[in-house]
């Protein structure tokens, strides 16, 4: 990102190379080979370009000649791309996705700092077979647990919980912890057609009616708590689960797991009686990504409800 002289904000201006020229001293760290992808922001990061960008990671992952991969991309949607990405990736070979939360024309520029502690993330020794990273302000983050937290500040993604993989130190990565299980879901497709409602109180069935008439393939529903709707949004969950819609349902709590601990109306247990998946932990925008690549893989809605729910 640099700031436009004629709009006075900033937008995306930086090739690969130019990005690189800010630390030449990260030719001598590796050897570097620049694709520019595309100079998207955040949030014109689509699913299609997520899956795009998968595609074109794996085929360059399968020349033996490179060891990992390097993504910088906008902070908006970061945490999305990455995650899909993990997803599909079954190669030992580590990918770090790196951003800056402050752009190339101010002085504390932070790109080029996160740029290098990816670099040198993937050429640890230690990163292999870990899957996809976020990386940034030296923090070592699982793709599947990263996520924004802040609007500004440098140290804006966390893993809630449980914490980063580890640190990024001047002579290589100081691991502190590995995943206890990553999912890999194969596919040559995803399912476009997945939409997301957050619940609050008194949400009610409209949109979910109006989802499956747009023709909607899936729902997350983002739900309070445990993973509870308002008694209003029941009817909608029942219609939308008849017509053959993949209701997946995760909370709009920052930590914690969905389960149907509770049994009054619109309650988790009621949302299982009538078919919904639940999430385990996943943030919406997480679920809702996991569930297009779900659906896009072969076997039906029994073997994407079982992908859906694994580790939950």
């Amino acid at each position: 990102m640099k700031v436009d002289p004629a709009t006075g904000g900033a937008v995306p201006a930086l090739s690969g190379e130019e990005i690189l020229a800010y630390d030449p001293g990260l030719r001598a760290m590796a050897e570097l080979d620049v694709v520019d992808f595309g100079r998207y922001p955040g949030p014109h990061m689509n699913p299609a370009r997520m899956y795009e960008l998968s595609e074109l990671l794996r085929e360059r992952l399968a020349d033996p000649a490179i060891d990992g991969a390097v993504v910088t991309h906008g902070t908006d949607t970061l945490e999305e791309t990455a995650y899909l990405v993990d997803l599909r990736h079954d190669s030992a070979k580590p990918v770090a996705f790196v951003g800056a939360m402050r752009n190339s024309s101010e002085l504390s520029f932070d790109g080029p700092a996160n740029l290098r502690a990816g670099v040198r993330t993937v050429i640890d020794a230690g990163s292999h077979g870990r899957g996809v990273f976020v990386v940034l302000n030296q923090l070592v983050h699982a793709a599947s647990e990263a996520t924004k937290t802040d609007t500004q500040q440098l140290d804006t993604f966390q893993s809630p919980v449980f914490g980063p993989l580890g640190y990024v130190d001047a002579d290589g990565v100081v691991w502190a912890r590995s995943l206890s299980r990553r999912q890999v879901i194969a596919g040559e497709r995803f399912e476009p057609a997945v939409e997301m409602l957050r619940m609050y109180a008194g949400f009610g069935s409209r949109m979910f009616d109006m989802l499956v008439e747009a023709g909607a393939k899936g729902i997350v529903v983002e739900g309070t708590g445990r993973g509870n709707v308002p008694p209003e949004a029941l009817p909608g969950v029942r219609r939308a689960i008849e017509a053959g819609v993949a209701v997946a349902v995760s909370t709009r709590c920052h930590h914690g797991r969905v389960l149907d601990t509770y049994a009054y109306e619109g309650s988790g247990r009621d949302l299982r009686k009538l078919g919904a998946w639940f999430c385990g932990r996943l943030p919406g925008h997480k679920a809702r990504i996991k569930l297009m690549l779900a659906l896009g893989a072969a076997g039906g809605m029994d073997a994407a409800r079982r992908l859906m729910e694994e580790g939950a």
